[in-house]
């Protein structure tokens, strides 16, 4: 008898169903002849917390007690998750099976699949001969090939050793560096690994946005006669009018100093990752990296795609038959892109390489994703189907081609000849001017998805509308259209923009760019068997997601913006805990762990020694004007409608961190100092739980439901922040 244990439910049914013979269903397994399939619910087994270590009085938060570090004596406990320790019961019940021969771990191919199973199989002591299942698409043929290519547990060892670091590593520094900092300062601040270089990012970019000083400039622009010449920016406003003043003279003239004419071929883009299509969703569509990949996660439980957690673009060769089906027939054509647009002769070869795939390929779709599994699913299902199978087809297209020209001019040296005074005191790079023109010859791959996000649009686009004559030559003299038509453009240097997920997740996956070191940046850059990144595909989203629960970030429409108690906890942070080269050269030792390019315990003991030091690291650099005298609870939800200070809970109530109150006579409180924002916890019968009022601070409207008139009607509400009022109802029909 074989015992499969897959990472969930439904993919424990897909495997059951790839087997050959009728499926039995009993409570918590399947059996399908000869073999057993079960499913974990994730992480059935974790880390111990630190107080539940008996031997340690680690219960008690006090720096006495710092470092923390169990090693060797680790301690794994069961989820205390609904179900997880009667699903472990059954998993490990059926493990110890006398008639159980061996064991197939079948849970998710990755990083985390892999702990989930190992952990399991040590926790409830098992020594059975163990074979991996490794898998990337849920269709039933794909499953019954990788049943029989099947290899010894023992060869994915790297893999185990990575896990079991990172999962060490996280609990060492995030114990360690949340306990002393919170001690330090009387806060409560919530430190990680990934997350705090990640809010580090947050919190530079927008203090450069705060700090930016707006330096005006001025630019001549010259009509043309169906286009335009733009000079250079101009720092001083005399500069820009003496330019002016040349160019609406009723003789002048333009040298044409250089014309570039080109003809592009842009290549296809290549197929998704998982970080790049979630940066397209919320470009393209608003989606959160979390709602992508939890849509992603439904469609390969539904087998319409591949598997999700991937950080590969490309497939192998082995993968180009399975592709070739893909894209035969009109099945990924209808409901999807416009028949017209298809590719005639798909270039199949432009998604292989073999050196670029470590583990799992490129996202795709499966030969089951059609126009008929669209109607069947939800509308952020839907999106994510829909740009997968389109980049499918974009990756597979022709290139897109352009006709690119450039020209640049100055002016007339013959008009210099008989005006020698005028622009005596501007110097040559000050009246150049420049035009540029693009123009589309075949859209080739760009048909596919003609709309554009509009944030991706240049606020200063010259090139608007132009259209260079085609005999337009070098060394030929023009004189602007109409004479006198020039006009004086002014703007203002831009500060850089606020992060958006998307562009949050780039700076997360290219994190080599923040390093300056020449010989840690080319080894980030090197990405033959890492992302280069901080954190995983897999994490990022989590990541983003925590930083917003713990009230460092806030999002703001598209934006992602740090709060004040973020930017807080970036001031007294030792400056390797935020270091995102620290952190993504720690995610790099950890890949080549998994590699086996690196000693386990080698890396192991650095991320330790990294922990250790932490808590004297946090007591040797205090920073005073930090330290928080109060000792109530200083968790803040937000910043304050009113005044901008955090929020924070006080018993029943949700108030300003600047009130302070007074008992007085009839018993009654009343504000003495701050500004006197409050809202209590519960309204009209329901809570306003913690995580519904850091939405609504950062500008979130929250849904209550099930609320009954006093005739006995049921209607619905939404919570909104007010300023004056606190929280506020806006009822529904």
């Amino acid at each position: 008898m074989r015992l499969i244990i897959a990472e969930k439910h439904s993919v424990g049914q897909a495997i059951a169903q790839a087997l050959d013979g009728r499926v039995e269903k009993y409570d918590g397994y399947m059996q399908v002849g000869d073999d057993l399939v079960t499913w974990a619910q994730g992480h059935l087994v974790d880390l111990a917390a630190p107080d539940e270590y008996n031997d340690h009085d680690w219960g008690k938060w006090s720096l006495d007690t710092l470092p923390i570090d169990p090693t060797p004596a680790w301690q794994w406990k069961v989820s205390r998750e609904k179900s997880a320790d009667r699903q472990y019961k059954v998993i490990a019940g059926l493990m110890r099976r006398n008639d159980v021969e061996s064991l197939v771990n079948a849970c998710d191919p990755d990083r985390e699949g892999e702990a989930i199973f190992r952990r399991i199989v040590a926790y409830a002591g098992i020594d059975k001969p163990m074979r991996r299942l490794w898998v990337a698409s849920l269709e039933e043929d794909a499953i019954r090939d990788a049943l029989v290519s099947m290899k010894d547990e023992s060869d994915y060892r790297g893999l185990a050793d990575a896990a079991m670091i990172r999962a060490k590593a996280d609990w060492l520094i995030g114990m360690n560096a949340s306990r002393a900092y919170s001690l330090v300062y009387n806060a409560r601040f919530t430190v990680g690994r990934v997350q705090t270089p990640t809010l580090a990012m947050i919190v530079d970019r927008d203090r450069r946005i705060a700090g930016h000083v707006a330096q005006p400039y001025w630019k001549v622009v010259a009509p043309m006669g169906g286009w335009k010449l733009t000079g250079e920016r101009l720092d001083k406003r005399e500069d820009a009018e003496t330019l002016l003043r040349i160019v609406n003279a009723p003789d002048f003239r333009f040298g044409i100093f250089a014309v570039e004419r080109k003809q592009r071929h842009d290549a296809p883009p290549r197929l998704y990752d998982l970080t790049n299509l979630q940066k397209d969703m919320s470009r393209l569509h608003g989606l959160t990296a979390a709602c992508t990949l939890a849509a992603l996660q439904a469609l390969y439980e539904k087998r319409l795609t591949t598997y999700p957690r991937t950080d590969s673009q490309y497939v192998t060769t082995a993968d180009l038959e399975t592709l070739r089906g893909l894209t035969e027939g009109d099945r990924r054509v209808e409901g999807f892109i416009d028949p017209d647009v298809k590719p005639n002769q798909p270039r199949l070869e432009l998604t292989v390489n073999d050196a670029k795939v470590a583990g799992h390929t490129a996202i795709l779709p499966t030969m089951q994703a059609d126009a008929r599994a669209l109607d069947e699913l939800g509308e952020d299902e839907r999106l994510v189907l829909t740009r997968v199978v389109r980049r499918m087809w974009e990756a597979v297209g022709e290139d897109y081609v352009h006709d690119t020209t450039m020209v640049i001019a100055n002016i007339d040296p013959h008009w210099c000849e008989k005006h020698p005074d005028e622009g005596r005191f501007l110097s040559e790079g000050e009246c150049r001017f420049i035009s540029r023109s693009d123009q589309p010859v075949s859209l080739g791959w760009h048909a596919i998805e003609r709309a554009k996000p509009q944030e991706d649009l240049d606020d200063d686009n010259d090139m608007a509308g132009n259209i260079i004559p085609a005999n337009l030559a070098t060394g030929v003299s023009i004189a602007p259209i109409p004479h006198g038509g020039a006009t004086l453009s002014e703007g203002q240097t831009k500060p850089p923009k606020p992060f958006t997920e998307a562009t949050l997740l780039a700076a997360m996956e290219h994190a080599s760019r923040w390093v300056e070191d020449k010989e840690l940046k080319a080894a980030l850059d090197d990405d033959e068997s890492h992302s280069g990144g901080i954190g995983t595909p897999a994490t990022r989203a989590d990541v983003i997601e925590k930083l917003i629960r713990t009230g460092y970030v806030a999002r703001k429409g598209k934006q992602l913006r740090s709060t004040r108690q973020g930017q807080s906890l970036i001031d007294v942070i030792a400056p390797r805990l935020k270091d995102v080269a620290l952190t993504a050269d720690m995610e790099r030792q950890l890949s080549q762990v998994e590699h086996n390019h690196a000693d386990p315990t080698q890396v192991e003991m650095e991320f330790r020694d990294l922990a250790a030091g932490i808590p004297s690291d946090a007591q040797n650099t205090v920073q005073q004007d930090h330290v928080q005298t109060k000792t109530r609870n200083t968790e803040s939800f937000g910043d304050c409608p009113r005044c901008g200070k955090p929020v924070i809970k006080s018993g029943k109530v949700f108030q300003c961190s600047t009130n302070r109150r007074e008992k007085q006579p009839d018993g009654t409180w009343k504000t003495m100092e701050g500004c006197g924002w409050r809202a209590w916890t519960t309204i009209a019968g329901k809570t306003v739980t913690d995580s519904a009022m850091r939405g609504l601070l950062a500008g979130q409207k929250i849904s209550l439901k099930g609320f009954t008139s006093r005739k006995g009607s049921k209607f619905d509400a939404t919570l909104l922040v007010d300023k004056d009022k606190g929280i506020v109802f806006d009822f529904g029909k």
